[in-house]
């Protein structure tokens, strides 16, 4: 069966900056293990699969790793939305629309929103709402990503595991500089994740630049040694940084840049409402742009 498929840069408007994302946009008739098949071999941090909506939404989306599959993703999320948009697969845009698709996670909505050059740029909304897990020492992550105990700052937080769909272990550093010495020593990565701690690693410090943020997320573990735009994270990043705002109530914005040191640079564009001390959502915006298509053939399942 042959099976025709985008590739699309996500959270950049330049061809070959960003996240690489492959899109299947008629997936019907792949099995499970066909679609991990591709998945790896594309060798993207995750490819989708897009189905006809089960329950009654805009399409059934399906999100693969290298290795397994994801309940929920950010890029692959914004990705899929620009692709089947700039085919045409949701009509004519002439402003914005909202899609929703069924997840494992659950319900991802997606603002696409039709912008200056025929362009589309791409916002999700978390499906699921700020959970935290738990802390790791600083020592013990600071070996993890090859630094030193003084390079994490805990005036706001811990190294601490945090989610909106997707877990992952953050850590604030002290500056940008020292965000680009990180690597993950795997022995250390192996007895931190041993611990109890998601093993997808988000590292994150304050700018004075164009950016709010800039961040890194590392993880090997899932065949990903490091990935150039995290949406899942960021969404969960806006709202850990909204959890521990004083304001009670608000909306929060930043302006992150990851990918850079791996020559992938991207810009991702993260908020998140506080209401009464509670985080009650999180979105990821940013754009995308199509870098070819083709078409895969696979063997019987």
């Amino acid at each position: 069966m042959r099976y025709q498929y985008y590739i699309c840069d996500v959270f950049t408007n330049h061809r070959f900056g960003g996240n690489q994302l492959a899109v299947l946009p008629q997936a019907t008739g792949l099995s499970d293990h066909q679609m991990q098949q591709i998945a790896r071999e594309f060798n993207f941090s995750e490819t989708t699969f897009v189905f006809p909506a089960e329950i009654g939404h805009s399409r059934k989306v399906r999100i693969f790793s290298p290795t397994s599959e994801l309940p929920f993703a950010g890029h692959p999320n914004i990705g899929t939305a620009y692709v089947l948009a700039a085919a045409g697969e949701f009509g004519r845009i002439t402003t914005s629309i909202t899609v929703t698709f069924e997840e494992k996670a659950g319900l991802v909505p997606v603002l696409v929103q039709r912008r200056a050059g025929n362009s589309f740029w791409c916002e999700l909304q978390a499906p699921e709402v700020l959970s935290l897990g738990q802390t790791a020492s600083p020592r013990s992550l600071a070996s993890a990503v090859s630094l030193q105990s003084n390079n994490i700052v805990t005036s706001t937080h811990f190294p601490q595991v945090a989610s909106v769909g997707l877990p992952f272990l953050f850590a604030e550093l002290t500056s940008s500089a020292t965000l680009g010495q990180a690597r993950i020593f795997m022995d250390e990565l192996d007895a931190l994740v041993a611990g109890g701690v998601a093993p997808n690693i988000f590292l994150y410090a304050f700018s004075k630049d164009e950016f709010d943020v800039r961040a890194r997320m590392f993880a090997p573990l899932d065949g990903v040694p490091e990935d150039p735009a995290t949406g899942s994270a960021n969404c969960a990043l806006a709202g850990l940084l909204s959890h521990y705002n004083e304001k009670t109530s608000g909306i929060f914005h930043w302006r992150i840049a990851q990918g850079v040191e791996m020559g992938r640079s991207s810009i991702l564009e993260a908020r998140s409402e506080k209401r009464k001390g509670e985080v009650v959502a999180t979105w990821v915006g940013g754009n995308s742009i199509l870098v070819g298509e083709g078409f895969i053939e696979t063997d019987s399942p």
